[in-house]
C-alpha cells in the first residue's frame, strides 16, 4: 500500500522539480492568498458591516513577496512581516492565526540565505515576537512555528547539499572508470603491438636468413623454420590471454602475464634464432617489485630487442639487470647504427617510456655516448620503495 502510494507522489514532486522556478513560487504565492484570504470568506463580518479594505490589502502584501523569495529570501521576509504587523492596525478585520507567506519566506531564508541572514532573521523575529504578541499561548505557537519553518529550511538546504555531494562524487567515479578504462585500452594497445612486433620480427630475421642457411646444411634450414613456428606459436598464445582479457571484461583472465622471470627464457629465445647474440648479466642483491613494475621490465626488453632485430644492425645485445641502486636498472645495448628508426606506429620507445612511468619508474633511450651502438634504460622502482 505504501509503495502504491509513494509511486504517484514521487512522479507528482518529479514534475514539481521540473517546472520553471517563477511558476512554483508564483503558485506559493497563490496558495498563501487564497489561505489568508479564506477568513474574509469563512468568517462573517460584524452586523451591517464589510470586512475592511486594509485587511484585504495586508492579507495580498503578506503573500506577493513569496514571488521573489530565491532572489530575496532575507528582504522577502522583512517585507510580509511588515506586512503582517500592519495587521493590528486595521479595525475589525477577520482573526488571522497564521501568516503563511511569512513561514514561507522564513522557509526560504533557513535553506538559501546567507549566515549572517539567517541570524538577523532570527533576531528580528524573537523581538517582534515579544513587542506585538498578545498572549503566552499565542507567543508558545508562534515560536514553534517559526521554529519549525526555519529548521526545515535548514534541513532542505543539508539535503540539497548531501545531493551536491553525491553528484560530484559520481561524476568524480565516472570520470575515474573513464580513466581507467583509457589505461585498460592504452595497455592492452602496449601488449598486442610488442607481441605483434616483437614475433613478426623475429619471423622475418629468420625468413630473411633462411636462404643463406640452406647452404649450410637441412639442419639449419630447418632450425630456422622452428623458430618461425615457435615464435608465431608464443605471439598466438599471447594474443589469445589478451582477447580473452577483452571478453571476460577485465581482470578474470588478466593473469598470466610474463614477468621478470620470464626475460631469460626471452633472451634465449631471441639469442637462439641466430639473427643476433644476445648477453643476459643480472647484479646486486634482487628485490621485489609490483606486479605492473614485473611486467613493465619484460616488456621494454622485449621491445628493446624487437627494435634492435628491426633497425639496429647490431652484432651483439647485452641486457643487464641491476639491483645495486636499491631500485631495478634495466638497460639493453647494442653496438648497431645508434638510432632507431620509426615503426610507423610511434610505439615502440614511446610504449618504453609509457611502461616505466606507468609503474613509478623511468626510462632513456639514445646513441651510446662513447660508441657505435644504441641504449635503452629503465629504473623501475622495488615495492618497497612504492
Amino acid at each position: 500500500m505504501v509503495t502504491a502510494v509513494a509511486g504517484p507522489l514521487a512522479a507528482v514532486a518529479d514534475r514539481l522539480r521540473r517546472l520553471p522556478p517563477v511558476v512554483v513560487d508564483s503558485g506559493l504565492a497563490l496558495a498563501a492568498l487564497a489561505a489568508q484570504l479564506a477568513p474574509f470568506v469563512s468568517a462573517d463580518p460584524p452586523a451591517g458591516r464589510s470586512w475592511p479594505v486594509g485587511g484585504y490589502l495586508v492579507a495580498v502584501a503578506v503573500s506577493l513577496p513569496v514571488i521573489l523569495r530565491r532572489r530575496f529570501p532575507f528582504w522577502m521576509l522583512m517585507a510580509s512581516e511588515l506586512a503582517a504587523a500592519a495587521y493590528t492596525l486595521v479595525p475589525d478585520g477577520p482573526r488571522q492565526p497564521l501568516w503563511y507567506g511569512a513561514l514561507i519566506a522564513m522557509f526560504t531564508v533557513g535553506a538559501r540565505a546567507p549566515r549572517w541572514q539567517r541570524i538577523s532573521a532570527i533576531v528580528i523575529i524573537a523581538w517582534g515576537a515579544f513587542i506585538f504578541t498578545g498572549s503566552l499561548e499565542t507567543a508558545a505557537r508562534g515560536a514553534l512555528l517559526w521554529t519549525a519553518a526555519y529548521a526545515m529550511g535548514r534541513a532542505w538546504a543539508s539535503r540539497q547539499e548531501h545531493v551536491r555531494i553525491l553528484q560530484e562524487r559520481a561524476l568524480h567515479l565516472e570520470r575515474e572508470r573513464e580513466l581507467e578504462a583509457e589505461r585498460e585500452r592504452s595497455r592492452i594497445a602496449r601488449d598486442m603491438h610488442d607481441i605483434l612486433a616483437h614475433g613478426v620480427s623475429i619471423m622475418i630475421a629468420q625468413a630473411e636468413a633462411g636462404p643463406v642457411l640452406m647452404g649450410k646444411g637441412p639442419e639449419r634450414a630447418e632450425a630456422a623454420f622452428d623458430a618461425i613456428a615457435a615464435a608465431g606459436r608464443d605471439a598466438m598464445g599471447q594474443l589469445r590471454r589478451i582477447l580473452g582479457v577483452l571478453e571476460a571484461g577485465g581482470e578474470s583472465l588478466r593473469a598470466p602475464q610474463p614477468t621478470l622471470a620470464d626475460i631469460p627464457e626471452l633472451v634465449e629465445r631471441v639469442s637462439s634464432n641466430g639473427s643476433v647474440p644476445v648477453t643476459l648479466t643480472v647484479s646486486g642483491n634482487p628485490g621485489k617489485l609490483t606486479a605492473d613494475a614485473e611486467i613493465a621490465a619484460y616488456r621494454i626488453v622485449q621491445e628493446a630487442l624487437t627494435n634492435v632485430m628491426k633497425h639496429a644492425r647490431a652484432r651483439t645485445v647485452t641486457v643487464a639487470l641491476d639491483w645495486s641502486g636499491g631500485d631495478l636498472a634495466v638497460t639493453v645495448v647494442d653496438d648497431g647504427d645508434g638510432a632507431v628508426a620509426g615503426d610507423g606506429l610511434g610505439r615502440g620507445l614511446n610504449g618504453i617510456r609509457e611502461r616505466a612511468v606507468s609503474c613509478g619508474g623511468s626510462a632513456t633511450a639514445g646513441a651510446v655516448p662513447d660508441g657505435r651502438g644504441f641504449r635503452v634504460r629503465a629504473l623501475l622502482p622495488v615495492a618497497a620503495a612504492r
